[in-house]
């Protein structure tokens, strides 16, 4: 099983991108196990199309459905993601691409050194093709509210594409919503009334087949 290993900011696999989003956020070190040339630019197998993946622990049966089936889509054809994979549909979301062949790259909101690792996160970490990423250090033992929310920038920061499954209405991910928009990050959602105050962000469309369009 490989080792994690730090990531300095003045490291050549540090991801440039972070400066560009996080701007006085940026954090020091990275903590990574796994395939770490998946951190490596635009010249990865990540080829510019990697999707985040967000979705709040409480939303509505039929985009738990949607969500399902983007992640089958993601599967079939290969697409790379990222997320922290904590809410129950974020969850279900890793359970189908672990059953892939594509990237994914998972980023607890916790230090990952002593992270008990999961029978089908070991075989993907085998297979090169899983990179756990965390910014916080091996004092962080349990994920809080706090830890979550600097995770989620994080994530959002280093994707290329941003898929927020649902946002209730003043909640705390609509306002995470509108502040990744604010940084002229592509984002999606599905194309339900359940979603309207993400439309009223200017999310866009998606739908399973990938077809992005605007709403």
């Amino acid at each position: 099983m490989q080792p994690v290993q730090a990531v300095k900011r003045t490291d050549t696999n540090y991801p440039k991108r972070l400066k560009d989003y996080l701007k006085t956020e940026i954090p020091e070190m990275i903590w990574a196990r796994g395939n770490i040339n998946l951190l490596r630019g635009p010249n990865t197998v990540l080829n510019g199309n990697l999707w985040a993946l967000f979705c709040s622990s409480k939303c509505p049966g039929e985009i738990i459905l949607k969500t399902h089936d983007l992640a089958q889509r993601f599967k079939e054809t290969d697409i790379p993601t990222i997320s922290g994979y904590h809410s129950p549909v974020e969850q279900e979301c890793l359970r189908v691409l672990l059953r892939g062949s594509q990237p994914i790259l998972f980023c607890p909101a916790r230090g990952i050194e002593n992270m008990r690792l999961k029978p089908a996160w070991k075989d993907a970490l085998a297979e090169d093709r899983l990179l756990i990423l965390s910014i916080f250090g091996n004092q962080y033992r349990r994920p809080t509210s706090a830890l979550a929310d600097q995770r989620n920038f994080f994530v959002a920061a280093l994707a290329d594409k941003i898929c927020i499954a649902h946002a209730a209405e003043d909640s705390k991910t609509l306002e995470f919503a509108r502040m990744v928009i604010a940084w002229g990050k592509p984002v999606f959602t599905f194309d339900t009334l359940a979603n309207h105050a993400l439309f009223q962000l200017g999310v866009q469309r998606i739908e399973p087949s990938l077809n992005v369009q605007p709403r």
